[in-house]
Order: structure tokens, then C-alpha cells, then sequence
């Protein structure tokens, strides 16, 4: 990968100069400018980011005009990196160690963290904040010291990166960068959901609304616990091809039934609905239809879209008490980051998943904007930035 030993010891403890691509106006595109990267504090590292992936929240806050979104912002929060210095108190983690960062944080002490029952930090809530973790400042400016916001506590659209402690893991050197990286989000999230979230279980079926990469990550997860049918909802019947890869075995253009609701075609295809059914847009009225085509008394329906800020669901009492459904949300699928990866990189290096189906492009850091313009235009299901190519 190109960094040694000697080349991390130069640097610890020093401000960094280096490139980062700086989001400065919403939906403009990202700027490569030189910046500065401040010496990790305390329960902090600092990376060298080795490749990222360009992931679905990115383009959203890219775009967005209003707050979470802010500018300029360092974007970026699925990576493969290099630790290349460590703050003070920082006792499982060394430099040079191979790592991942996390959007999730994972404080592993708090009662969330401990129990087996939840993802959700107690000590560090999770929110889309513009600065670090624990003391609410930046790590980096411009060389003219122009602040910089950061996103997701990762902020991996640069050359180096600074993170918590609750945001960073250790992850098998055997894992290639441009595959280790899809570890930090998306794919984890769908496939965490079909696995943790909602325990698909053998001879199931599952529908899923949206075969975006979370989508397909879903059907992946669906597919190595067994489902015996996997209905892929979408707008763009391209997508049933790409699906199959992954395990889709039937499609619904939702734009091929006029008035009817997908929901009642869905519950005609399935007698009934289905077990298990994800809803992987952002959209308050396809959670609905999920919910409304989850087959009553045992079917789940799980939410992993993100819509926008303030968005509300409606549900009628009546079919909530009478029908015995459940609707649970998955942020990251369910996953606790520490714990469950590990599980997912194994059935990766025992070639049971197949991570390597989702990287259909991939570019140099250089060229980061055609990264945009590839989701943009709905060309990829993840490009991968490397930093040094």
C-alpha cells in the first residue's frame, strides 16, 4: 500500500498537509484542495485513507441546502485506512494497524454496547454532527485556517482523517482496501438487516423495496439465510438483472400498475404478503406499502431507508392491534460495528458473501466527482476512490 513504519513515526504528533476533495456549495462539485490535518486528541487516531467508496448519504448531504447538511464539509464515510497515529489513551489500537472507521459509534463499555440487544451508543448518541465526537471541535482547516466540518465522524474524502475511538475497528489484512471498505456501511447495513435485524429464515419471502446497493446488499443477506423467494421492488426494471446476482428471484416494476397499490400485488403474488419485507428508499408512503403488504400475525417489516428530516408515518390503530405486525427501524443494519463485522469479513473470506459484486467502478481520487456522476445517473452500485492511483 505504500506506507511504511518509518513514514507513520515522521508524521505523529504533526499537523498533516495533504489533499482532501472539500464539498463548499450544495451539489457543486467537490474541490481538491490542500489542507490541514490536526494530531489526534485523546481516544482519537489518525488515518491514512488507503480507498473509499462513494456511498448513497453521501450524494444526500451533498445536495442538502439546510441543516445536518454544511458547508465546506469533508465528505466521505466508507474507507479502508491505515493507522498512522494514536492519541493519548488509545490502548487497542497501534500504528500501522489495517482499520475501518464507522459511522455507528461503538463505545464498547456503555450498556448498549454490552448487551446483545443493541446498536445504539448510549454514551455516544448517534447524530450527523459537523464536528468530532467528544469535544465538538474540527480536525481540519485550509491553509488560509478556514474550519472544515467533518460528516459522519469519518470524513474520508482526503489523504489522512482523524476518528474516535468509537468510530474505528481493526479488520483482517488479508481483506483487499477496495473491498474492506464497503465493510463500513452499506453492505453491512443489508446484510446486517436480513441477518441480525430480522433473522430471515430459511424458506422465507422476503420483498424488498428498492434495489439500490442496501437493497441488493438485503437480497445478498436474504439469499445466505435461506429465503426461498426474493421480490425485488423498483421503479427501473433494469434492476431485476442485477438483482439475480444476489438472489432476487422475481420483480415489480412499481410503475407498471397504474393506480393499484404495489401493496395488494404483492399480497396477490405471495397469498398473502410476504415474511419479511425492507424498506430501502427513504420514502414515508413505501414504508406504508411495506407494512401494508407484510403478511399479518408474524410478518416484519424493517425501515432502512433514510428520509428527509421531519418526515412522519401513519398508521391506522386498528390494523396495529388486529393484525400483529411488526415495524422496527436498522440503523446499520442492527449491526454492533466491534462484534458483528468480524462475523461479516469471515463469511466474505469464506467466500460465502459476495462483496466483490458490489464494486462496479472504481477511479482515482483525482477523478472523485465522476464517482458522484456514476450515482448520479444510477451507473453504480459502488465506486471505489482510491487515494494513490
Amino acid at each position: 500500500m505504500g506506507t511504511t513504519q518509518a513514514d507513520l513515526t515522521r508524521t505523529a504528533g504533526k499537523p498533516i498537509h495533504c489533499k482532501a476533495a472539500v464539498a463548499r456549495k450544495p451539489g457543486e462539485p467537490l474541490v481538491i484542495e490542500e489542507v490541514i490535518v490536526a494530531p489526534p486528541k485523546v481516544h482519537e487516531v489518525r488515518l491514512k485513507i488507503i480507498c473509499t467508496s462513494l456511498c448513497h448519504s453521501d450524494v444526500t448531504f451533498w445536495k442538502l441546502k439546510d441543516f445536518p447538511g454544511c458547508f465546506p464539509r469533508i465528505l466521505g464515510h466508507e474507507a479502508f485506512g491505515v493507522v498512522e497515529s494514536v492519541g493519548e489513551d488509545v490502548h487497542d489500537l497501534k500504528e500501522g494497524d489495517s482499520v475501518v472507521p464507522i459511522f455507528l459509534p461503538d463505545c464498547a463499555q456503555c450498556i448498549d454496547c454490552t448487551s446483545k440487544k443493541s446498536n445504539n451508543c448510549s454514551k455516544f448518541e448517534f447524530k450527523v454532527s459537523p464536528w468530532m465526537l467528544r469535544d465538538g471541535t474540527s480536525r481540519f482547516t485550509t491553509v488560509d485556517g478556514e474550519t472544515l466540518y467533518h460528516f459522519l465522524s469519518v470524513s474520508s474524502f482526503a489523504e489522512y482523517t482523524v476518528v474516535d475511538i468509537a468510530n474505528v475497528m481493526k479488520i483482517d489484512p488479508c481483506v483487499p482496501p477496495n473491498r474492506a471498505c464497503l465493510f463500513s456501511c452499506g453492505v453491512s447495513t443489508g446484510v446486517g438487516a436480513a441477518l441480525k435485524s430480522a433473522k430471515v429464515e430459511p424458506g422465507s419471502t422476503v420483498v424488498i423495496f428498492g434495489l439500490g446497493a442496501i437493497g441488493l446488499a438485503v437480497a445478498e443477506g436474504a439469499r445466505i439465510s435461506g429465503a426461498s423467494r426474493i421480490i425485488g421492488v423498483d421503479i427501473n426494471s433494469d434492476k431485476f438483472e442485477i438483482g439475480k446476482q444476489f438472489g432476487v428471484t422475481d420483480f415489480v416494476n412499481s410503475n407498471s400498475y397504474g393506480d393499484k397499490p404495489i401493496s395488494q400485488v404483492i399480497n396477490e403474488m405471495t397469498n398473502g404478503g410476504g415474511d419479511y419485507c425492507f424498506e430501502c428508499v427513504g420514502m414515508g408512503k413505501l414504508v406504508q406499502e411495506a407494512y401494508a403488504c407484510c403478511r399479518k400475525g408474524w410478518g416484519k417489516t424493517i425501515v432502512l431507508g433514510v428520509d428527509k428530516p421531519g418526515a412522519e408515518l401513519t398508521f391506522k390503530s386498528f390494523d396495529v392491534l388486529h393484525l400483529g405486525k411488526t415495524l422496527i427501524g436498522s440503523l446499520f443494519g442492527g449491526l454492533k460495528p466491534k462484534s458483528d463485522i468480524p462475523l461479516l469479513v469471515k463469511r466474505y473470506l469464506d467466500k460465502e458473501l459476495q462483496l466483490d459484486k458490489f464494486v462496479t467502478h472504481e477511479v482515482s481520487f483525482q477523478d472523485i466527482n465522476k464517482a458522484f456522476d456514476l450515482h448520479v445517473e444510477g451507473k453504480s452500485l459502488r465506486c471505489v476512490v482510491w487515494m494513490d492511483k
